[in-house]
């Protein structure tokens, strides 16, 4: 440290100071900033002034607030500390050893005496030092001192390791003299956890309208093409077909087209799970149908015409916007040239026939 001091001394008497250019050195100290244990460190008031508005109104207040060999007191934080934050102010240069050592004070005085860069570098210098065991401690100076991207990141970090940090001792501290921020903290992960499940009901759902769009894609292949032994009515005898290669889900289309045309109980679908979900399938294929009349898809028409009266209130709410979303998807699927296959589980799966239950 005495090296430092030298140093730093040594420095402060060969820069220029703007305000003097032409005079030769810098003039003497004219301040001393005194640290802990009553060492002081000699300084220049314009240069500290100009680094640091809480630091000029000290120095430019009247004379009778100050004692007579103008002094700068910086109690509770040791010397070292102080030092470096000094020669911060002078050179703009902090060494990566120093901030290893001093980067939790000079974050504290660069939010007290607003330092802006310092802040900034050493927020991001100790959200690189986040760990389990000094989490706590971490969060605790990150609130004090005003520091939101290193607040996020422990409070990122309670929240992924919770239980190993529910060991450490500044948790147990925590909970005996801070029970506010226990709350926070218990808050955050609760809400945390709230937004994983909806992003990932979003997904599951965005997954599931992708399906849907696909059967949609599917349903018309084989009621205009043809696809393995079943196709249109109107199509002739033609030379087995091996599996469809276009899609990956025309295997359980095929198989509930096969049903729902043998099926004595499916009376509007109402009586078999399966007539059911092929019914519904029918219907959301009418509702996103842009052909009048060549679309060759059965009850497509009946739908249209219908209009499906049947739906009332929030059902008809629910099933509008099924549709939407479906259609979306349908949208940007058709934007993947070539479409893409998809190795996806059976299309006709539980969580679909759900997005039906309107």
């Amino acid at each position: 440290m005495v090296q430092l001091k030298a140093k730093l001394s040594e420095r402060m008497r060969v820069k220029q100071m703007p305000a003097v250019a032409g005079a030769g050195e810098m003039p003497e100290p004219d301040v001393h900033v005194v640290a802990s244990g009553g060492f002081q460190i000699p300084a220049h008031s314009k240069i500290l002034a100009s680094a640091s508005p809480v630091l000029e109104n000290i120095i430019e207040r009247p004379q009778k607030h100050r004692s007579t060999d103008r002094e700068i007191r910086i109690p509770g934080v040791p010397y070292d500390a102080v030092a470096v934050f000094i020669q911060y102010l002078y050179f703009s240069k902090c060494t990566e050893d120093q901030m290893d050592k001093y980067g939790v004070h000079l974050l504290a005085l660069s939010h007290v005496y607003i330092v802006t860069q310092l802040k900034q570098r050493c927020t991001k210098e100790l959200a690189k030092k986040v760990t389990v065991e000094n989490v706590v401690d971490m969060l605790q100076l990150a609130r004090l001192c005003d520091a939101p991207d290193l607040y996020l990141k422990c409070m990122r970090l309670l929240s992924n390791h919770f239980k190993a940090v529910e060991d450490t001792e500044g948790w147990k501290f925590l909970q005996n003299h801070d029970p506010l921020l226990e709350l926070e903290i218990l808050q955050f992960i609760d809400e945390a956890e709230s937004r994983k499940k909806k992003s990932r009901r979003r997904r599951e759902d965005q997954q599931l309208y992708i399906q849907l769009s696909d059967a949609m894609d599917c349903l018309e292949h084989i009621c205009s093409e043809g696809c393995t032994n079943v196709g249109p009515t109107d199509m002739g005898p033609s030379k087995p077909k091996g599996p469809c290669s276009k899609f990956s889900t025309c295997h359980g289309i095929q198989l509930l087209i096969k049903h729902f045309g043998a099926c004595s109980k499916r009376a509007n679908g109402g009586g078999c799970s399966r007539c059911k979900r092929m019914w519904q399938l029918f219907r959301l294929h009418s509702s996103i149908c842009e052909q009048s009349e060549d679309c060759r898809v059965p009850l497509c028409r009946q739908f249209k015409l219908k209009g499906h009266q049947e739906l009332r209130g929030a059902e008809a709410v629910r099933w509008r916007m099924l549709v939407r979303k479906v259609s979306s998807a349908k949208a940007m699927s058709n934007l993947c040239v070539p479409k893409r296959k998809r190795e996806e589980e059976p299309i006709i799966s539980d969580g679909m026939m759900r997005s039906f239950d309107v």
